[in-house]
């Protein structure tokens, strides 16, 4: 057998107490099959079921013993027909003894490969190990699982044991199920077997390892702590996100009788000059160019390649800081792990000790990678020390990928702290919703986490194989409906959601929207009303005022990029709804300003006010939700001050009217205006007001002598 291929043997448990788990079970080794089919055609996989009424094995033939142990295969390389015979299981209906067939398993790998082959030989079983394991003949249970083990170690065989537990599995002996966990935590301990236990079918999908994927080291070389101190590691991959299969293009084209025909389509690419189409530019006369503001700036591959940055093959430590100093939406990419070089006794010793020493400190290493020699780019990541707690496996690092200055993006969110009490949940808001969080709670004390990454399948690539497994065997055939075991990955659990239907409801209740009908009122019929009338007044509290602060959405459909003449304050909330750039928020702050002083100060007897003052309550919304009420304070005495300088004072006593006043401290607590204080905005103006009326009147008078009034 080849280095890079894979023996496995399935010892499936068939008795009567998995009888409810089969069918999920037949899915998940189909799954195995159809994945083999498509990554690893050339592996071999055989079948052993235990528990079943008949028994077929050469070692019942050989030596007896063994029964209830059936070879549903032999070691064969996969093909459809495999996937056809794990569709429909046999039942059995006698309890199965799991170490009968681990050994009957054992002994088809050794038949079929010899002593000699230890490569990529594995078994797979899948159990409850909840059945009575009958006694040895010599010795106790765990002396024959103790050579076994040995047995299984020097034949270079590996094991993954899962043990599949539904809540009906727990009403069985304490006792029994306590002696078969201790048998199989020996066999994790003496040999290379890896137990796991699932609860639910969604788990058992992903805890049987359908694809085998070979380690493979990223970087192989000095860890340089100083000039005179350098660790030898090797770097593997610790996460690397599954990609969608690629599908190629084919052609029908190829004559039905030609069996090597490949069907793969060559696809050539030809460059023509626009001014004759029917000429082909060759690559000699062909150059990338760059956009470089208007024009285009020709590169050749020479220069393309000189002026990339060429650094040497380097692991080299910058410095520690502080775990809580590297934010978690830090981390890029996948997650790599460093271990010391294996059988480097000096190596494993220091790594262990500096990761220890960081552990203790809270410290992670921030380090300077490049991978292989002529990487194009350096990379730059931060070191997390992970202590391990078996005496067998040596202490590592995790390894994360930070951002550069050009790969942050800055959003500027209000914190909900900062904000007004009347916009933060009351009581009994917070109350439904910590009910909620506690009744979706993936973990539970006392139960199996749900969805655990290392479990949990992607339900988007396993719906992929399925299909495309139906598709071989039927190509006319519809995609099925998504299975229900994958379904439960993408949606809550119906089950507990109707069990909890009372504490959702509350949250329903306490979170209830009503429309508003305000809302719907025609802004022309605003602007039709007279300026400064009463029923204008008393209008601008309940729609304006709720319009322009209450529901102030920020959600920018088109990117508006100045506060313009037709409708300021739509596209003053526009733009500090966009987040792209932090530039927004001070540029429509400013354009939000500029905008209400050319309203003000081109009224012709106060016809612009009521728009004005619009802005100026957006204005003062959207400073309340920044978080920037100094802008808005100071902006409104210097607008106060610009009116006085400018007879406006009118435009001052229509703002008193409609009690518009200073963002408070209980508003935004960046404010150093206390509310009583920010009165005093309403009455100055009232100062003059009686000047005013005289100084009216006096106009008046002069202007009735020339009309020839009295």
């Amino acid at each position: 057998m080849a280095r890079n291929k894979e023996a496995v043997v399935l010892v499936i448990d068939v008795g009567p107490s998995m009888h409810s788990v089969l069918p999920e079970i037949e899915k998940v080794c189909s799954l195995l099959i159809q994945k083999k089919l498509v990554f690893s055609r050339y592996d071999e996989v055989g079948f052993v079921l235990f528990g079943t009424a008949d028994t077929k094995n050469e070692l019942k033939e050989e030596i007896g013993g063994y029964e209830h142990v059936t070879v549903l295969r032999n070691i064969k390389v996969v093909d459809e027909d495999l996937v056809d015979a794990l569709e429909k299981l046999p039942r059995g209906s006698v309890p199965g003894d799991f170490l009968d067939a681990i050994v009957v398993g054992m002994d088809m790998l050794i038949k079929k490969f010899g002593q000699t082959n230890k490569a990529k030989k594995r078994l797979c079983l899948i159990t409850n190990a909840v059945s009575l394991i009958k006694d040895p003949f010599e010795g106790t249970k765990e002396d024959q699982v103790n050579t076994i083990a040995t047995q299984m170690t020097a034949q270079g065989m590996k094991m993954d044991c899962v043990i599949v537990r539904m809540k009906q599995d727990w009403e069985t002996s304490r006792r029994i199920m306590e002696e078969n966990d201790f048998l199989m935590s020996v066999f994790s301990n003496k040999s290379s077997s890896k137990v796991v236990y699932v609860e639910s079918p969604t788990s058992l999908l992903g805890a049987l390892r359908t694809r085998n994927i070979s380690p493979v080291t990223i970087y192989r070389g000095d860890f340089e702590i100083g000039a005179q101190l350098k660790i030898k590691v090797w770097v593997y991959k610790k996460t690397s996100e599954e990609k969608f299969p690629t599908l190629k293009k084919y052609s029908d084209k190829a004559p039905s009788t030609d069996k090597f025909a490949t069907h793969e389509i060559k696809v050539d690419y030809e460059y023509k000059s626009i001014e004759d189409p029917n000429k082909v530019v060759p690559p000699e006369q062909r150059i990338k160019g760059f956009q470089y503001g208007p024009q285009v700036v020709p590169i050749s591959s020479a220069e393309l390649e000189a002026v990339k940055f060429k650094p040497e093959k380097s692991v080299k430590l910058l410095g520690f800081t502080d775990a809580s100093n590297v934010m978690r939406h830090y981390y890029l990419k996948d997650v790599n792990i460093f271990i010391a070089e294996p059988g480097n006794k000096k190596a494993i010793l220091a790594l262990s000790a500096l990761a220890r020493a960081m552990k203790e400190m809270n410290k992670v290493a921030i380090v300077r990678c490049v991978w292989r020699q002529g990487q194009g780019n350096v990379v730059v990541g931060v070191l997390t020390p992970n202590v391990s707690d078996k005496d067998i496996t040596p202490d590592s690092f995790y390894f994360n990928i930070l951002p550069f200055a050009e790969d942050v993006r800055e959003f500027q969110f209000p914190s909900f702290s900062n904000l007004p009490s009347s916009m933060q949940p009351n009581e009994k808001q917070q109350d439904a919703a910590d009910k909620l969080v506690q009744m979706l709670d993936l973990a539970p004390p006392g139960k199996q986490e749900v969805l655990p990454p290392d479990f949990t399948p992607n339900p988007v690539l396993e719906r992929y194989y399925r299909y495309l497994n139906l598709k071989s065997k039927h190509p006319d055939a519809a995609v099925p409906p998504l299975d229900e075991t994958l379904r439960k990955i993408t949606e809550p659990d119906v089950e507990l959601l109707s069990r909890n239907k009372s504490i959702i409801e509350e949250l329903r209740r306490s979170f209830e929207l009503k429309d508003n009908p305000k809302l719907k009122k025609s802004a022309r019929r605003i602007k039709e009303r007279p300026s400064g009338s009463d029923e204008e007044r008393g209008e601008f509290d309940k729609d304006a005022d709720v319009k322009a602060i209450d529901s102030m959405e920020y959600s920018a459909k088109t990117e508006v990029e100045k506060v313009g003449d037709v409708n300021p304050v739509k596209d003053f909330e526009e733009m500090m709804s966009r987040r792209d750039n932090p530039k927004w928020i001070s540029k429509a702050i400013q354009g939000m300003k500029n905008k209400i002083f050319d309203l003000v100060e081109n009224s012709c007897e106060g016809d612009t006010f009521h728009k004005a003052l619009q802005c100026l309550v957006a204005l003062r919304k959207g400073c309340i939700l920044e978080q920037e009420p100094k802008q808005f304070n100071d902006f409104l005495c210097h607008l106060s001050k610009f009116c006085q300088e400018k007879d406006l004072r009118s435009f001052c006593l229509y703002l008193t009217s409609h009690e518009f006043t200073f963002i408070t401290k209980a508003e935004a607590p960046d404010s150093e205006i206390p509310e009583h204080e920010a009165r005093s905005f309403m009455v100055k103006p009232e100062l003059d007001s009686q000047n005013m009326k005289s100084e009216a009147k006096a106009e008046d008078d002069i202007m009735s002598i020339y009309l020839g009034g009295k």
